[in-house]
């Protein structure tokens, strides 16, 4: 990735962890109107940046978050006292002769901060392997599948426009969302040889709808309550989780 990319999705970041902090802080200081209008700037900032990404540098179907977390039990060396030098590669490991079992040696074992418990083999092959997922190109989209990841990245204002029009207590904002997620992610089913991240993503988006049961007004007059006569059976008649439900 370029340099500019980098710093794209560098601030693409840093506003989706703030966004809700600086939500509740703006509420508390200057009210609901001070709420809503810090909402409205996050969400058009937020969409700005993607639509770059998406249009100018073709980042394809964007994760959230935009930089996957690290993880630093995964980015461990194999063995953190070695320098790179490999010709210690044969005192390693011990090769059974009975059951040609590979262990590792006593006299190369890590600290057990860094220890873990597979053959240093298949660390070693996962590693590769996770390096060249994480460094695969994205999918190239056609113009089918820009206008689909498009209606996703617009859908929050969108869906912001249709409260100021019809009001929280309207459904037509939440058909509106519903539809164009709904919509993106059809569109983007056609998309074949994806890599691992951009599959987890279609998932994560998949699983995302089912939010639309807890969203106001469905939730209001729908999933409410169901919920809470379900928390109720729990609670009466499961021994052991009543202090959770209730």
């Amino acid at each position: 990735q370029s340099l500019p990319q980098q710093k794209l999705l560098t601030w693409l970041s840093v506003l989706e962890c703030v966004e809700v902090f600086a939500e509740m802080g703006t509420a508390r200081v200057w009210g609901e109107m001070g709420r809503w209008t810090i909402i409205v700037l996050i969400q058009l900032a937020k969409a700005i940046l993607r639509l770059l990404l998406l249009l100018w540098y073709k980042a394809g179907i964007q994760t959230s978050p935009p930089i996957v977390p690290l993880n630093r039990e995964q980015q461990q060396p194999l063995h953190p006292q070695d320098t790179g030098d490999n010709s210690l590669g044969k005192d390693q490991t011990y090769v059974g002769r009975r059951s040609s079992r590979v262990v590792r040696s006593l006299q190369s074992t890590p600290s057990l901060q860094s220890r873990h418990w597979g053959s240093p083999q298949q660390r070693e092959e996962s590693q590769s392997r996770r390096v060249e997922e994480m460094n695969q190109p994205p999918t190239p989209l056609g113009l089918q599948e820009t206008v689909a990841e498009s209606i996703y990245i617009t859908r929050p204002l969108l869906h912001l426009l249709s409260l100021g029009v019809w009001g929280q207590r309207s459904w037509k904002p939440w058909l509106l969302s519903a539809v164009l997620d709904i919509s993106s992610l059809s569109l983007l089913s056609d998309l074949k040889d994806l890599n691992r991240r951009e599959r987890a993503e279609l998932r994560r988006r998949t699983i995302l709808l089912l939010y639309y049961l807890l969203r106001s007004p469905f939730y209001d007059r729908y999933s409410e309550g169901r919920i809470l006569l379900l928390l109720r059976l729990l609670a009466d008649y499961v021994p052991g989780v009543g202090f959770v439900t209730r």
